[in-house]
């Protein structure tokens, strides 16, 4: 009897303790692990090197230095305030009703760039040709004649190169036009030539000019020409062409 009274004693102490000690184990294991400070100094420097920009490769800095060796090869062809120009041209028109004729010109211009792309041109010229009046009274079958203009217009870069550029330019003004010159004083308007007379003068043309170095280039002009003599419309197409010199920085 004494033996089971201790027996049961002990079962009474010890089951509490067991339980006591089962919790306490299960806790712990459930609560995550506390970081070291050496771990969470590692992560730390991890971290911004993961955010850090990706290396720019060889060819990506080749490829930016030919840019900027290129843009700025633009700005030192291009930077001048003033360009002149001196050439000479052709175009095919008209000298009378039906008469056409090839005329050989002349050509002065200057132009003030406002920035590297558009400018005011301010534009001279002189053309002169022999049309072919036909068998007449006056025994006179190719008459000298001349053509003067001076004209004025905005001048526009739109393709800009280091070493050549394209660019569009229209003008306006005025022409004055000597057809009975060489005429022993017929008159041009018996041999079918308009009469002396001023009257207005249109132009538009495209630029392509090469350059030789940063101030000097090559320019030849495609263009369209028009003039109002005799109360009617005289198309003429041709080109100009010369050497362009470029002064002043900006």
């Amino acid at each position: 009897m004494y033996s089971f009274r201790r027996l049961a004693l002990l079962l009474a102490l010890v089951l509490p303790a067991m339980y006591a000690v089962q919790a306490e184990s299960s806790s712990s294991s459930s609560d995550p692990a506390t970081p070291t400070p050496a771990a969470a100094t590692l992560d730390q420097a991890q971290q911004p090197a993961a955010q850090a920009p990706p290396p720019v490769s060889v060819q990506a800095r080749i490829r930016a230095r030919r840019e900027q060796r290129r843009v700025a090869a633009i700005h030192d062809v291009y930077d001048h305030r003033y360009e002149a120009f001196v050439g000479t041209g052709f175009q095919r028109t008209h000298a009378g009703v039906p008469q056409k004729v090839n005329e050989y010109a002349w050509d002065v211009g200057v132009t003030k760039y406002l920035n590297e792309r558009l400018g005011l041109t301010i534009d001279g010229r002189g053309n002169y040709g022999t049309p072919f009046v036909g068998i007449n009274f006056s025994g006179i079958t190719k008459p000298a004649i001349s053509q003067y203009a001076a004209l004025f217009g905005p001048t526009y870069r739109f393709y800009l190169q280091p070493k050549y550029s394209i660019s569009a330019r229209v003008m306006g003004g005025y022409a004055q036009g000597n057809f009975s010159g060489d005429t022993n004083g017929f008159g041009g308007k018996a041999l079918g030539l308009y009469p002396d007379s001023s009257t207005f003068a249109i132009s538009g043309s495209v630029l392509v000019e090469y350059n030789l170095a940063p101030n000097i280039g090559l320019r030849v002009a495609p263009e369209y020409y028009g003039t109002g003599y005799g109360s009617t419309l005289q198309n003429g197409l041709g080109f100009t062409g010369g050497l362009v010199y470029r002064f002043g920085k900006q």
